[in-house]
């Protein structure tokens, strides 16, 4: 079966609050809804109450009915009852679908997991150019929030898996935390903060439950933090789950939680359905092509597939599809059939692996991007797209960890310059991706293999480099695979080198490399340049640098004219 295979709660209260938030009037449209209201819809009038006869109004009194009744458009009170009816349950109905459809939109995951950092004011001045308006993170990083104050842009911040239990534990840090990385930039002009991410897949299988009771302890403290801070309405706590939450023998209709989750996931999803806060899942079908030699190519895709999945009257033609519909059953086996459903993470890698490349990651990006846009949404789920789609990834990060493969460092939409990768048109009214502008690179020079020495002793230097800097376009699957061995240890030495801020003494290892000026690149095989860690213009500094020379030499030439 082509399908990927990764929450917790609080006991159901006999009724639940359904809350549509608009923030900018600081209106609040509540529904009181009965706790299994995600069953179908009756029809069939409740029994009317005990006790004394409701007031019958004279013809001529104030009865809204009674002049209803007299209006021949109508046709009497039965017509005026039943035009009422209809158009409660219009509105019942329509508040049921709003709640699947809540500002729907492609947003991103930044990371920041490189030594190549882009200024955080640059990476939202990228955002902005290119019409992203959501973002998630991995953390609250001070830096990255301020950045980000008065953008417009919403938020989701992060809490790593490791602080779940301390704030699970205490309620004074819970406290501190949401008043420290939430409170403080939610002010006018502030950060538009509108989730926190209460860990990043923490019921992972490989973590074998090391933080599955951690999670809705933490969750039940959060909230309250964050009702003492007013904020309650405003901030919503989800938790982001990869896809091995639930499974499936076959087809998507046979979707459920795993077993051990089933519980702790009932749990959470009122939690979260209480609250007003999705779903939130991550969905990689790279990773399913990626690990299995049997899963069919075009199945990964969106243009179709030879291979559909037929499960009953429903045909499945894309993974993603398979995948989102095998969690709306598990959802529906514990009661939430309704849950809106959000996208954590979900995107192709451009290099690393054999299937992953340039055309292969515009094809799946570009095909998800218009399946959203479509409104077509799944088969379970007829003309309802996610809630919203954080693709991944903003920038590549170079410092992730390669366990699960070469390609975790390249999934950026753009490079770690803030350069598009490839054509991508992220929504309607959207152009293609822009540039970064702005970016303030080191000097144009490379470190590369000197060709009057014998490099028979660099496998020492070579395994140094590609210990600190980032060589995983080198290996099997990779954009620089196929450069010869002197481009092997050239890319390594100028990888390393760069790291090292084009710090002369980087570039030595022993005599076996050189500093160039002529670009070493080859083909699609980019030798990179760092970027500077200052913070002023190319202009700014050239400037400082040239009157700080020139003063230099007018004082030395005043001092020699004093001798003589």
């Amino acid at each position: 079966m082509y399908m990927c295979h990764r929450l917790e709660g609080i006991a159901k209260s006999s009724f639940l609050e359904l809350q549509t938030y608009d923030p900018s009037p600081l209106s609040l449209l509540s529904v009181t809804l009965p706790a299994n209201h995600h069953s179908p819809i009756s029809l069939t009038p409740p029994p009317q109450p005990k006790g004394p006869k409701p007031i019958r109004f004279p013809p001529d009194s104030f009865n809204p009915l009674s002049n209803l009744s007299k209006n021949p458009i109508f046709g009497g009170e039965m017509a005026a009852l039943h035009l009422i009816s209809a158009l409660v349950l219009s509105l019942f109905l329509q508040i049921q679908i709003s709640a699947l459809m809540v500002d729907a939109a492609i947003g991103v995951n930044w990371g920041t997991l490189s030594s190549h950092r882009l200024q955080p004011s640059i990476v939202v001045d990228l955002m902005k150019e290119n019409k992203i308006s959501k973002v998630k993170l991995f953390d609250a990083d001070p830096t990255v929030l301020r950045a980000l104050a008065g953008s417009g842009i919403q938020v989701m911040v992060g809490i790593p898996n490791d602080m779940l239990g301390i704030l699970g534990s205490s309620p004074a840090t819970s406290d501190l935390w949401v008043t420290q990385n939430v409170s403080r930039y939610m002010v006018k002009g502030g950060v538009n903060i509108g989730y926190i991410a209460v860990g990043n897949e923490p019921f992972l299988t490989s973590y074998q439950g090391q933080y599955q009771s951690l999670v809705l302890p933490a969750m039940l403290n959060l909230q309250q933090s964050l009702t003492k801070a007013n904020l309650a309405g405003y901030v919503k706590l989800v938790v982001p789950c990869n896809a091995d939450a639930y499974q499936s023998a076959s087809l998507p209709s046979q979707g459920a939680f795993r077993p051990e989750l089933t519980q702790i996931m009932t749990q959470l999803v009122s939690f979260l359905n209480s609250n007003g806060s999705p779903f939130v899942v991550n969905i990689y079908p790279f990773l399913s092509l990626y690990q299995s030699s049997d899963f069919p190519q075009d199945y990964a895709f969106f243009g179709g597939s030879s291979h559909p999945v037929v499960d009953g009257p429903n045909v499945y033609y894309n993974a993603f599809d398979g995948n989102f519909d095998t969690l709306v059953a598990a959802l529906t086996k514990i009661g939430f059939g309704q849950m809106p459903i959000a996208i954590g993470e979900v995107g192709w890698p451009t290099d690393g692996a054999p299937s992953a490349n340039l055309s292969a990651a515009r094809a799946f990006n570009q095909g998800l991007i218009s399946h959203v846009w479509s409104n077509k949404g799944t088969p379970l789920r007829p003309g309802v797209p996610p809630a919203d789609v954080y693709l991944f990834s903003l920038l590549d990060e170079e410092q992730k960890s390669i366990l699960p493969g070469n390609f975790e460092r390249h999934w950026g939409i753009f490079s770690f310059d803030g350069q598009a990768k490839y054509p991508l048109v992220l929504g309607v009214g959207h152009g293609g991706l822009k540039n970064a502008e702005n970016v303030q690179y080191l000097p144009s020079r490379w470190c590369v293999a000197n060709p009057s020495q014998d490099l028979g002793g660099v496998a020492n230097h070579m395994k140094l480099a590609c210990s600190v800097a980032d060589c995983t376009t080198l290996l099997y699957g990779g954009s620089c695979n196929a450069i010869g061995e002197k481009g092997n240890i050239s890319y390594a030495f100028n990888s390393y080198y760069q790291l090292q801020k084009q710090d002369a003494r980087s570039c030595d290892f022993d005599g076996l490399g050189m500093i160039t000026f002529l670009d070493p690149s080859i083909g699609d095989c980019r030798f990179l340049v760092g970027i500077s860690d200052s913070s002023c213009s190319c202009i700014g500094c050239g400037i400082f640098v040239g009157l700080w020379i020139m003063s230099f030499w007018v004082l030395m030439y005043l001092r020699i004219l004093g001798s003589l």
